[in-house]
């Protein structure tokens, strides 16, 4: 596809419709392209991103934020790429086709008095993005960004201050060029401490006559980020990690929507299905799908792991002495075989967790890990959809597998020249064993996105992620003891201009 760069720095949102070339990448020559139609090319005007090329007025207007940090510096310490913050230590990874990758996180176990093992290695293994533009020009783009393109080759060098509050430090990463000659990623990662108000735990007590009780304690965390910007689309990816033992997954969509032109400026032109929201004059925003799939090695207490679907099941009450018809309780089901692990979040109330059943409480609760999902999709292609077939690590949102060192990218090891038949679908088919067993949980979160107005001509970040949260890991709150951090105490400053 081709696109016109003249007037604007967006030149995504300009696309020469009708017109394409096919090229030989091997011999590098086109071998056949086309030019349909003539549809009039996007205007340049409003489409203009650059500071520098905006014109007044401006808003709306945000007053200056501080970020400050002790004078003895953060409260984290970097050894190469190993972390230590608060009760928590890991590494910080770098992969050409993944990105970020978080390994050997361990929590420390205030009354055990020890570390113990969380999570081996974590990662986003795809991200699949298929149009849903079923033309002969659009019909292909389906893309996998790090089977494709590379997650990690496309990480951008993050800017101080915007991309990272004032108080972070920043890592580089590298990666062999073409012609193995090393390529420096300045400012790949940031990991800063964060705080914005949230509250780790509280309560007030009023029950107690004549007195009035009250404990707040801070919730201050740790985050890992780095930005992988594929084309258009820019990619926010967190890793934060709290105090509480959770472990939060973030992703943030923002950059430029994928665009289609089009002979339409108003809603009421069209009499067809343009696959896609008239976001401008000639302007089509099309319709598509952001799906991401973790690898997550978790090693709760250590190898030998087991899969546990919580059930809810409703009981009708047959003792007619309770005016109550009915309550909830809980069936647990262990998962045996990869078949019994698959699950679609969403259509039945569950809680999933990975636990150590080797492994106990005092109070005899097996101890675990739970994932929390956030933002759920399924896909929405038919089954035997050629983008479908390759992407059919997409069909489940959770999958658990037995550890196999070969199997690392849902998609497949060479997803560019993929037919489907080496994904994450394909090999849960053997049904392995997966209890008291190494085991693997993928999970796919994402969106389904259905462009609207205010995405244009850049995208506001949307939001979205999933939360790792001990369940029955400790004996009780792992941070009842925590203190809340000083306030520091701002000196009083006059500036001269």
């Amino acid at each position: 596809m081709c696109y016109y760069n003249n007037d604007s720095a967006n030149l995504y949102v300009r696309p020469l419709e009708g017109f394409a070339a096919v090229v030989d990448l091997d011999e590098m020559k086109i071998v056949s392209y086309y030019d349909k139609y003539v549809i009039p090319v996007p205007k340049a005007e409003g489409t203009e991103y650059r500071a520098s090329k905006m014109k007044p007025p401006f808003g709306p207007k945000l007053k200056g934020i501080g970020v400050s940090q002790h004078d003895d510096g953060p409260g984290f310490t970097i050894q190469g790429h190993s972390v230590s913050w608060a009760n928590w230590v890991f590494h910080v990874g770098f992969d050409i086709r993944s990105g970020p990758i978080i390994s050997l996180a361990s929590i420390y176990d205030l009354e055990m008095q020890k570390y113990r093992e969380v999570l081996y290695k974590g990662y986003i293994s795809e991200v699949f993005v298929p149009y849903q533009d079923p033309s002969e020009e659009w019909y292909y783009t389906t893309y996998f960004d790090c089977g494709e393109y590379g997650f990690g080759q496309s990480m951008s060098s993050l800017q101080p201050f915007t991309d990272c509050p004032a108080n972070a430090v920043f890592l580089d990463a590298y990666y062999p060029g073409s012609d193995g000659v090393p390529v420096k990623i300045a400012n790949a990662f940031c990991i800063f401490e964060k705080y914005a108000g949230d509250i780790m735990w509280r309560h007030t007590e009023i029950a107690i006559p004549n007195e009035v009780i009250t404990e707040v304690r801070s919730d201050v965390s740790l985050v890992v980020r780095a930005v992988s910007t594929v084309g258009n689309y820019d990619y926010v990816i967190d890793w934060e990690f709290k105090p509480s033992g959770s472990i939060k997954l973030g992703v943030g969509l923002t950059g430029i929507l994928g665009i289609k032109a089009g002979t339409y400026t108003n809603t009421d032109q069209i009499k067809e299905d343009i696959y896609g929201t008239l976001l401008a004059d000639n302007t089509i925003g099309v319709y598509h799908d952001h799906f991401f799939t973790y690898y997550l090695d978790l090693d709760i207490d250590g190898e030998a792991n087991s899969f546990v679907k919580t059930n809810l099941e409703t009981v009708k009450v047959k003792d007619h002495k309770t005016p109550r018809k009915s309550y909830w309780t809980t069936v647990k089901e262990t998962a045996k075989t990869e078949a019994d692990a698959r699950v679609n979040i969403g259509f039945k109330p569950s809680e999933l967790a990975v636990v150590n059943p080797n492994k106990k409480t005092k109070q005899g609760n097996t101890i675990g890990y739970r994932l929390l999902p956030g933002p759920i999709l399924h896909p929405l292609l038919v089954n035997d959809d050629y983008p479908q077939i390759r992407g059919a690590f997409t069909n489940y949102n959770v999958w658990v597998t037995p550890y196999n060192k070969s199997e690392k990218w849902a998609g497949g090891l060479y997803v560019d020249h993929s037919r489907g038949d080496d994904t994450l679908a394909v090999w849960s088919h053997r049904d392995r064993e997966i209890e008291n067993k190494d085991i693997v949980l993928w999970h796919t979160m994402g969106f389904h996105h259905v462009p609207s107005q205010e995405d244009f001509p850049v995208m506001p970040t949307l939001s979205g992620g999933f939360e790792l949260r001990p369940t029955n890991f400790f004996e009780r709150n792992p941070v009842l003891k925590t203190k809340s951090p000083k306030p520091i105490h701002w000196p009083n400053c006059t500036s001269q201009h």
